[in-house]
């Protein structure tokens, strides 16, 4: 039995891979953290309220004996200037990974990023220099394993929405276009519950690479 940690569970990635971990035989609790209580109750299920996603000094014995942390929380870039951006995107993440690397350094870490993400990086799209710089610290952190999830273009089941109005505008009038590409492309696209899966097989049975595209994600969601 897993014990996972995970962020951004209010939003539409976060949720559904939260869904998927309550439901599978295989975990046995869940740390979710956020700022905010995301008002469900389950038996497998622990909530840390915590203010500051750049430290966790008060809350570490909180934190300890886990498995795996699927790092979830992520914001759009648009209309943020790139310091913004970075706190959030590159700040946060790599406090909570540093944090437990050394409260759990057997732990498997997995990072939400997406599709374009810039690994010289070097490029001149703001965030995805971000996410690349973001990638690569995680990756030579020294964790157990850790897994770069590139998505792409996401379809949320089980009656989950998304957070960023724009995102939810589309799924709600161009859903009939997504379901048409993965009808015709299946490996292209993938939905929340793949998602949630593949970030479980990683802990549960590894995969052989630490970038994973929307094929690799699909894949692993069947293991």
């Amino acid at each position: 039995m897993k014990s996972i940690i995970l962020t951004g569970a209010t939003g539409m990635i976060g949720k559904g891979v939260l869904l998927e971990c309550l439901d599978h035989q295989e975990i046995d609790k869940v740390l979710v953290i956020g700022r905010n209580s995301i008002d469900m109750k389950h038996p497998k299920l622990k909530e840390l309220i915590h203010e500051d996603f750049t430290d966790y000094i008060g809350v570490k014995d909180q934190l300890k004996g886990y498995d795996a942390c699927f790092f979830c929380l992520g914001i759009s870039a648009a209309g943020l200037k790139e310091e913004q951006y970075r706190k959030i995107t590159y700040d946060y993440t790599i406090s909570l990974a540093k944090t437990l690397k050394d409260l759990n350094p057997e732990m498997t870490f997995n990072y939400v990023s997406g599709q374009g993400t810039d690994s010289s990086e070097t490029g001149r799209m703001m965030w995805a220099r971000v996410k690349g710089k973001t990638e690569n610290d995680l990756l030579h952190l020294g964790f157990k394993q850790a897994f770069m999830f590139r998505p792409g273009a996401i379809i949320p089941l089980r009656g989950i929405k998304s957070k960023t109005k724009s995102y939810q505008f589309m799924y709600d009038y161009f859903m009939w276009l997504l379901k048409g590409i993965k009808a015709i492309s299946p490996d292209s696209i993938v939905n929340t519950t793949q998602i949630g899966l593949a970030m479980i097989n990683t802990v549960l049975k590894g995969y052989h690479k630490s970038i994973l595209t929307p094929k690799d994600i699909i894949i692993l969601s069947k293991k």
